[in-house]
């Protein structure tokens, strides 16, 4: 059992340590651009990874929110989110390919914010040159690892302990016990109301007539 815990420990604190990495990439510098038009002043950019790539961010906040379901979900759930997280990881990856292949397209936003030209192939000719940071591979190596701990919680989740009882524990004895009483309360009110006969209102003015009490029982 001390195994299990440890192997269910581990897998979430990879995905947030994973996801964490991913979400501080995204806030650095991936690309420094250097912009080149005729008849005006060079350029220099610093593309951060919120430009080069936006989706990152979404990505990582979902790793960590997955990882948190994951400390309390069932074996089903498990399978969904190991394969959720394998699909997250994969995206992070893409997203971080993509910027390191083509740095110039990756920087089309900063380009035209700082210049005003539009267009991909505009943006790319005004591209003197585009150098890569470290931050987009250490975004690569995040979304690998993220897709990994995926795929290990898919392999191991059935091995992993079942969620607190803290979770699941629901007492209905008050509840029982509430239920049980005006149950109690009901028969005995209808006990007195069969046992009790129903008066009528004329039969009472006709006792009163000839000298009787109405609130005498009878």
């Amino acid at each position: 059992m001390a195994s299990a815990r440890r192997l269910k420990l581990g897998h979430i604190l990879v995905m947030l340590a994973a996801s964490g990495l991913a979400l501080l990439a995204w806030t650095q510098v991936w690309v420094n651009v250097i912009v080149e038009q005729s008849g005006s002043a060079v350029h220099s950019l610093e593309v951060s990874g919120s430009t080069a790539a936006p989706g990152v961010t979404a990505l990582a906040l979902a790793g960590l929110a997955l990882a948190g379901a994951l400390s309390i979900a069932g074996p089903g759930i498990r399978v969904v989110l190991g394969l959720l997280q394998v699909l997250l990881g994969f995206s992070v990856c893409l997203s971080a390919i993509l910027a390191v292949t083509d740095p110039a397209a990756a920087s089309a936003g900063a380009v035209t914010d700082a210049t005003g030209i539009s267009g991909a192939d505009s943006v790319v000719d005004t591209v003197a040159s585009a150098a890569v940071t470290p931050w987009p591979f250490i975004a690569l190596l995040a979304g690998v690892v993220m897709g990994g701990a995926g795929v290990g919680v898919l392999v191991t989740s059935r091995r992993w302990p079942g969620p607190t009882s803290r979770y699941q524990a629901v007492r209905f004895e008050a509840a029982e016990s509430a239920e049980s009483a005006e149950a109690t309360d009901a028969g005995d009110s209808d006990a007195a109301d069969v046992s009790a006969p129903e008066r009528d209102a004329i039969d009472d003015w006709d006792g009163l007539s000839r000298g009787e009490d109405p609130t005498t029982p009878q």
